[in-house]
């Protein structure tokens, strides 16, 4: 049994969320906060849409981060490392709790300074796809006051879950939803889900 793994699993089935601070090592972390710093050095970022890629439409009413996609044939040392950690995950949720889940999307998502994204589900009215949303938080240092936070809708109320270097978050596409609150400096992350598809 791989504990780490079983925690989540069972946090998504008693709460519908988890968290874990050792997903993924330190040095994993700042090998991909590197990685995105680069990629907006280098003009890879774009403005995020609402909507499926066909219709997205962007809207800074809603949404303000900038993001980028990770490619799941990538030859980064760092993202590849990323994916077979999230690959085992989702091998072991499935051996688990039978979820069928084969696949993933990933994308680099940076919150400028007075950037949000307002209250929403992760899942589309007509692609059930997305199963479990996870959001790996990469800056090295967050202190109260810096806002960001991430603030789930339960059925028991909300929950706001602070940022902290490598903390990763998992909850179900389909059933909660969320929010990230105004960033008041530079809020980097990897967001993206486990699909079925």
């Amino acid at each position: 049994m791989n504990q780490k793994f079983e925690a989540i699993v069972e946090g998504i089935i008693t709460d519908k969320f988890a968290t874990s601070e050792d997903f993924f090592d330190e040095k994993l972390i700042a090998s991909l906060r590197k990685n995105l710093i680069g990629r907006k050095a280098n003009d890879q970022m774009h403005q995020a849409g609402i909507g499926r890629q066909a219709s997205s439409q962007q809207n800074l009413q809603v949404r303000g981060d900038v993001i980028s996609w990770l490619e799941g044939d990538t030859t980064d040392l760092a993202e590849r490392a990323f994916f077979d950690a999230i690959e085992a995950f989702y091998r072991y949720l499935n051996h688990t709790c039978y979820t069928g889940i084969n696949g993933s999307e990933f994308h680099y998502a940076l919150y400028e300074p007075g950037s949000f994204y307002k209250r929403h589900l992760d899942r589309f009215k007509h692609d059930s796809g997305r199963q479990i949303s996870v959001i790996t938080y990469l800056n090295d240092d967050w202190v109260d006051g810096d806002g960001g936070e991430l603030v789930l809708y339960l059925d028991s109320g909300e929950k706001t879950i602070r940022l902290k270097p490598g903390r990763a978050v998992f909850f179900k596409a389909d059933e909660i939803e969320h929010e990230v609150k105004v960033a008041h400096r530079g809020r980097m992350s990897i967001a993206g889900w486990l699909l079925r598809l």
